[in-house]
C-alpha cells in the first residue's frame, strides 16, 4: 500500500468467492462467451468491410457496434478470466482506472451508435428522396466521430475527480473496477460527486432515449399512411435496431441501479451476474439479430463462406 499519496497503489476485488475446482468449469463457459463475442462480431466487421454491396451508412454503423463490441469486451474478459482461476483478486491503480475508461467509454459508445442509427432510419423512411444527399460518406464519417469523441468530452471532468479523490479503503465490492465504487472509498466529502454523477447518467441515457423515441415516432406515423408493402420493409430494417436499442438500455439501466443500490447487502452470485449482463448479451445478441434479421447481411456471410470454402482433396 502506497502511502505517501494518501491513496491505495492497489485495489481488491471482494465479490469473487473461492469454488474450488469449479472455477476451472467458470473458466472454460466464459472463455467460451468471449470467443464468441470476438467471432461474432468479427464476422460482421469483415463481412461489412469486404463486401461492397453494405459499404452503406446502416452497415457501416452496424460495424462500428460490432467494433464497440469488441473494444468493451477487450476491456473487462482477460482480467476477468485471470481473476477467475486466482486466488488473489488484486489489480493497480492505473489498471483499475483504465478498465473504468474502456467501459464507461463502451456504454456511452454504444448508446451515441445506436443514437446515429436512429437518424439513418428517419431520413431514410421519411426522406428517402434526399437520403444520398444528406447520408454521405462525409456525414457518415463525421458521426461516427462524433459518436467516438463526444463521451470523452461528457466523462472527461467526471473521470478526473475520480483519479483525483484520495482514497481511504482498497477494497470494491464487483467483479470489476467502476466509477462509483472507487469514489464510495473516497476520504473527502463527494457530494459534489454524488450530484454530477447522476445528472451525467441520465444526461448520457434519457438524452439518446428520447431523441430514438421522437425519431421512432416520426417514422411511426409516415408508415400509418403508406402502404403495407412500404410498413413491412420499414419494420425489416427497423427491428434489429429497436430490439438492440431496448436490450442495451434494460442492460444499462440494471447497471446503474446496481451501482446505486447498496451492494453490500445484495448476494455476490447476483451482483456477478447483473454486473455482466450489459457486457455479454448486447455484445452478442447484436451481431445475431443483425446477422440473421438483415438479408442483405446474412446473404453477404453466405457468399463469404462459400468463396472460403476449403474444398477437401479428392
Amino acid at each position: 500500500m502506497n502511502n505517501n499519496s494518501g491513496t491505495p497503489s492497489y485495489f481488491e476485488f471482494t465479490v469473487f468467492s473461492d469454488y474450488g475446482s469449479l472455477r476451472y468449469l467458470f473458466f472454460c463457459l466464459c472463455l467460451l462467451i468471449y470467443m464468441t463475442i470476438i467471432s461474432a462480431n468479427l464476422v460482421i466487421v469483415l463481412t461489412v468491410c469486404v463486401e461492397k454491396s453494405l459499404h452503406q451508412p446502416m452497415y457501416i454503423f452496424i460495424c462500428c457496434l460490432s467494433l464497440n463490441s469488441l473494444y468493451g469486451s477487450a476491456g473487462f474478459f482477460p482480467r476477468f478470466l485471470m481473476d477467475i482461476l486466482s486466488d488473489t483478486h488484486f489489480i493497480s491503480r492505473p489498471f483499475c482506472f483504465l478498465q473504468i475508461y474502456i467501459i464507461h467509454t463502451f456504454k456511452t459508445h454504444e448508446l451515441n451508435i445506436l443514437t446515429v442509427m436512429s437518424y439513418d432510419r428517419l431520413v431514410a423512411i421519411c426522406q428517402p428522396l434526399h437520403y444520398h444527399r444528406k447520408m454521405t460518406f462525409r456525414t457518415v464519417l463525421c458521426l461516427s466521430i462524433f459518436s467516438v469523441l463526444s463521451p470523452l468530452c461528457l466523462l472527461g471532468h467526471f473521470f478526473y475527480l475520480s483519479i483525483s479523490f484520495p482514497l481511504c479503503g482498497y477494497k470494491i465490492n464487483r467483479i470489476f473496477c467502476t466509477s462509483w465504487s472507487v469514489v464510495q472509498l473516497s476520504c473527502v466529502d463527494i457530494n459534489v460527486i454524488s450530484i454530477t454523477g447522476p445528472f451525467l447518467s441520465v444526461t448520457l441515457i434519457f438524452t439518446p432515449l428520447f431523441f430514438v423515441l421522437y425519431t421512432y415516432l416520426r417514422i411511426l406515423l409516415v408508415c400509418r399512411r403508406s402502404s403495407s408493402e412500404f410498413r413491412g420493409k420499414a419494420l425489416q430494417t427497423c427491428l434489429p435496431h429497436i430490439v438492440t436499442f431496448v436490450n442495451f438500455c434494460i442492460s444499462i439501466f440494471i447497471e446503474v441501479s446496481l451501482s446505486q443500490y447498496k451492494i453490500d447487502e445484495v448476494n455476490a452470485f447476483i451482483i456477478a451476474v447483473l454486473s455482466l449482463e450489459f457486457l455479454i448479451i448486447p455484445p452478442i445478441t447484436n451481431p445475431l439479430i443483425y446477422g440473421m434479421n438483415l438479408p442483405q447481411i446474412r446473404g453477404a456471410i453466405v457468399r463469404l463462406i462459400r468463396m472460403h470454402k476449403i474444398v477437401p482433396p479428392s
